[in-house]
């Protein structure tokens, strides 16, 4: 072997991919953010400050949080089950729930039903509704890159 040759291995397949989709995913990224998304993590935030306020609800303000910050930029990255998630995951999915929400639910439904009335708005709207089967119970799940297996963050 010669010295001083660094071999370069080829990209492979989802990197590739992650590269030929990144300026798309930017762009409907800054689309989603004027069109919603702004308005929605401003929402999970004020969930996320009056869960916080409340001294014994932090764990959904954290988790409001961590959600508002997905909300702002959820192009390029999903959601998956939590491993070791269990009853006590649910019990608080029906506490967040009927704390707030069913209300950050609702925001998704208007504005993603208003956003699917137009062909361009299509994407969004599905990303609203996404979003909105999250917002429903998010304790015991994980925001991850797309594509990726392991957690980053859990919320």
């Amino acid at each position: 072997m010669t010295e001083g040759v660094v071999r370069s291995r080829s990209p492979g397949l989802s990197e590739r991919r992650w590269r030929e989709a990144g300026p798309v995913r930017f762009v409907l990224n800054v689309i989603w953010l004027v069109f919603g998304g702004l308005v929605m993590a401003i929402g999970y935030a004020l969930a996320g400050i009056v869960m916080c306020i409340l001294i014994i609800t932090i764990p959904f303000g954290v988790a409001a949080f961590r959600l508002a910050g997905y909300t702002l930029w959820p192009f390029g990255r999903s959601v998956m089950p939590k491993p070791g998630a269990g009853t006590g995951s649910f019990v608080l999915n029906v506490v967040w729930f009927l704390l707030a929400g069913l209300w950050l639910a609702i925001g998704h439904l208007v504005s993603g039903i208003v956003l699917c009335l137009t062909i361009i708005g299509i994407p969004l709207g599905l990303a609203h509704f996404k979003l909105m089967a999250i917002c429903v119970a998010p304790l015991g799940k994980e925001i991850v890159p797309t594509g990726q297996r392991t957690p980053m963050a859990s919320v």
